[in-house]
């Protein structure tokens, strides 16, 4: 792990993609700003972990079946051009 010293408003930058800014510190709190490629996701660990854990039950567990569509077939009318004949 790489460990690093900011002040506020001073920046560390990942990959020359994704930049992190300290905005606040406040008491024990720290404020960061985190600037990256939308395809890069970017989550606080506590929501990461719980996606992961997610996607793992999706993966295991199985699934009702889907219920079956009950459909009425109806007669489609012909289109009608006015004004053009065959």
């Amino acid at each position: 792990m790489l460990i690093l010293s900011r002040k506020t408003s001073e920046s560390i930058v990942i990959d020359g993609r994704i930049h992190v800014k300290i905005v606040r510190v406040e008491g024990d709190v720290v404020k960061i700003g985190i600037e990256a490629p939308t395809d890069v996701p970017v989550h606080r660990q506590e929501v990461y972990e719980e996606i992961q854990r997610n996607n793992q039950q999706a993966a295991v567990r199985p699934t009702a079946p889907l219920p079956r569509l009950v459909t009425t077939k109806k007669p489609v009318a012909a289109p009608v051009f006015k004004g053009i004949k065959p």
